[in-house]
């Protein structure tokens, strides 16, 4: 039976991969990778030699049915996202859906655990994480309707931001509910890993007076 194996890579640094992650990347027939350039420097990290094909979100009919007869002819295929696990706000759950409706059981999917921003940020929130609520990328369309969902929120809400619009999201949300309270993680795991912790007035302070670059993580919470 072929297996589709959905293997969690590092966020940052390329030595947080589980020594099961791989070893199904040098078992596997072929590797689907959001990030080819990405995925070649962790494989070649590894020296783990295979084919990868270029498969994100948005690929096209060619791409998925060239996917879909590698596993007729009974190849394993593992899917990687450009950083950390596919199907959180990454690659993964269209291809699981249509997989599951073309193949049923007959194609085992195979999840391989390992690093998630989400999770990362919130082992270090340092407040309670039993509930939270994940709500991915902030939307380009569509904002009110996102940032009024976080401050009527009860639990702490977790999402992700790019460097060019982090200042504007935070200010927004500190314009709604400016007594709020932040975690905001910058380059998790890598060298200039940065955390901000404090109300939406100080961490957006502190940011301003750094290098804003790379992806950020926010937790917003109630004090």
């Amino acid at each position: 039976m072929p297996k589709l194996f959905i293997v969690a890579t590092p966020i940052g640094n390329l030595k947080d991969i589980t020594l099961r992650a791989l070893e199904t990347l040098q078992a596997v027939d072929y590797i689907l990778a959001e990030n080819t350039y990405k995925a070649k420097n962790l494989l070649s990290f590894y020296n783990i030699k295979k084919p990868v094909i270029n498969y994100f979100q948005g690929s096209g009919k060619t791409t998925r049915a060239k996917i879909f007869d590698l596993l007729k002819q009974g190849k394993n295929i593992a899917l990687i996202s450009e950083a950390g696990t596919p199907g959180i706000s990454d690659p993964g759950n269209e291809l699981i859906a249509e997989v599951i409706e073309k193949f049923g059981d007959k194609v085992e999917i195979i999840p391989i655990p390992g690093p998630s921003a989400l999770t990362t940020i919130a082992s270090i929130a340092g407040i309670p994480m039993q509930k939270f609520l994940f709500l991915g990328f902030v939307p380009k369309r569509k904002q009110k309707k996102f940032f009024q969902e976080i401050v009527n929120s009860k639990y702490p809400v977790i999402f992700f931001e790019s460097p060019y619009r982090i200042i504007k999201t935070l200010e927004k949300i500190q314009e709604l509910e400016p007594d709020l309270k932040v975690v905001v993680a910058r380059e998790l795991t890598k060298k200039f890993e940065t955390i901000y912790r404090g109300t939406l007035k100080e961490v957006i302070n502190s940011i301003r007076q750094d290098k804003i670059k790379g992806e950020f993580v926010v937790i917003v919470h109630r004090v």
